[in-house]
């Protein structure tokens, strides 16, 4: 296994071959936690509606923090990247150990902000009758986020480092473990205590800590740790995390911005019953699930574009993005097909009756075409972000939230006309990213990126 793991050539080249080498093991790794989300959902459902209800706005405050962290991720992603283009593989100790001391930090700092603000947040805005159970999840699952950001550092580097294929290991691992305490705690088989909706936010607590040891024990099974001396070295380095945190505060900035929003279009729909509560989070899942093929794309996009520019061949950055568009909106489109092909075989996972399924299969006719926009326009999106323009990922950011909450606000508050139309707010958001992202890639001005700062 050790001898598998040395690949000498970190160049990546054009090719259908080399995108799918990168994307199909994120596309596994990305799909194990939205299995657990969905084994989540399906056993909180067979709980009770509410529930289920409640799990939508505790799992998007929680994805707030999670995505924050996957800022950082695609931040140093871009940054080990770069260095992987330019052959200057003996960076890539240094950055892994800066990026580990920032995750850490950034992880206690999220911590405390749960515990001892969000109360006041969630206590002014969410259902007095929910607030207890949803605030008592958070404090719980939150104690998951260092192991979380822990894990994410480690794939970070397995991506860049050509080894994606190793990633898998620690999701299906994390799968296992979630599955498994998802069970006996939410319900309380075999002598566990039965903790209903808290046993979910355990069981994740768990399957993130799992999955964190295993992802550094492949760092150390594979000989990739012995190969670029990898965690050795914890102390300051002030380039390194200037660098890292010149890259990172923008994408952590937007995908905080990104969620939070959503955060605020589920706290508008709480308004609209549980019935709607319900349904929104299993659309949320329904995105997670469905979106996996685009997230790994886009992944692979920032990746590619990223070493491209560190291998001084920014001209062939385009053909890269629109060669993994392709891909992307074909196997969007393909599972979109299948979701609405058979939605109440989808729907009967989460025990609910058939009112639920004929009030939800309008909506995931509309959250399907959203998928589609977002499948082009998340690509163009990482392609910025490999550039290391992420400032400009900030202002692409900034404008379409603006003109998602500015429709959000009409068709929840103004103009109410159904969940489905007040759904359809995806394709406002996702046609801004896409047009201001291509631009921005068309006009040659991502050319301009020289270094990993």
């Amino acid at each position: 296994m050790e001898s598998s793991a040395v690949i000498h050539d970190l160049k990546v080249q054009v090719n259908n071959r080399q995108i799918l080498s990168i994307a199909l093991p994120i596309t596994l790794a990305i799909l194990i936690p939205q299995i657990n989300m969905l084994t989540n959902s399906i056993f909180l459902g067979r709980l009770s509606n509410e529930a289920l209800g409640n799990a939508g706005i505790t799992g998007v405050f929680y994805l707030i923090f999670a995505v924050a962290g996957n800022g950082l991720n695609n931040a140093l992603q871009t940054v080990f990247s770069r260095y992987a283009g330019s052959g200057d593989t003996d960076m890539f100790k240094t950055i892994l150990s800066q990026g580990i001391r920032t995750c850490i930090q950034f992880s206690i700092v999220c911590i405390l902000f749960t515990w001892l603000i969000a109360p006041f947040i969630m206590k002014a805005v969410a259902e007095p009758a929910a607030y207890p159970e949803e605030m008592s999840f958070l404090r719980i699952r939150i104690i998951g986020l260092p192991f979380l950001y822990l894990f994410q550092m480690g794939n970070a580097f397995l991506v860049a480092s050509l080894n994606s294929r190793y990633l898998m290991i620690g999701f299906i691992v994390e799968a296992l473990v979630n599955v498994l305490f998802d069970y006996l705690l939410i319900f309380g088989k075999a002598g566990f205590p039965q903790l209903g909706f808290n046993g979910a936010a355990v069981a994740s607590v768990i399957a993130e800590f799992s999955g964190m040891i295993v992802v550094y024990a492949v760092l150390f099974g594979t000989g990739l740790k012995k190969k670029y001396k990898l965690l050795e070295n914890f102390r300051y380095h002030r380039e390194t995390s200037r660098q890292i945190l010149n890259v990172s505060i923008p994408l952590v900035t937007q995908y905080i911005i990104s969620v939070t929003t959503w955060l605020i279009f589920f706290l508008l729909i709480e308004s609209k019953g549980i019935m709607a509560k319900s349904i929104s989070n299993v659309m949320r899942n329904v995105f997670g699930l469905v979106g996996v093929f685009v997230w790994a794309l886009a992944s692979t996009s920032n990746a590619m574009v990223s070493n491209l520019v560190g291998q001084r061949r920014e001209d062939k950055v385009l053909e890269a993005i629109t060669r993994i568009s392709y891909w992307s909106v074909g196997l969007c489109a393909f599972t979109c097909l299948l979701l609405n092909l058979f939605p109440h075989l989808f729907f009967r996972l989460f025990g609910q009756d058939e009112v639920f399924i004929r009030e939800s299969i309008p909506v995931v006719r509309v959250v399907s075409l959203g998928l589609l926009f977002m499948s082009i326009a998340n690509i163009w999106l990482n392609g910025v972000t490999g550039t290391g323009k992420t400032r400009v990922n900030l202002i692409i950011e900034v404008v379409a939230i603006t003109l998602y909450l500015v429709y959000t606000w009409i068709f929840m508050k103004v103009n109410y006309i159904s969940l489905a139309m007040a759904w359809s707010n995806e394709f406002i958001y996702w046609t801004s990213i896409f047009v201001m992202a291509f631009w921005y890639l068309k006009s040659g001005r991502g050319e301009s990126a020289k270094s990993p700062g």
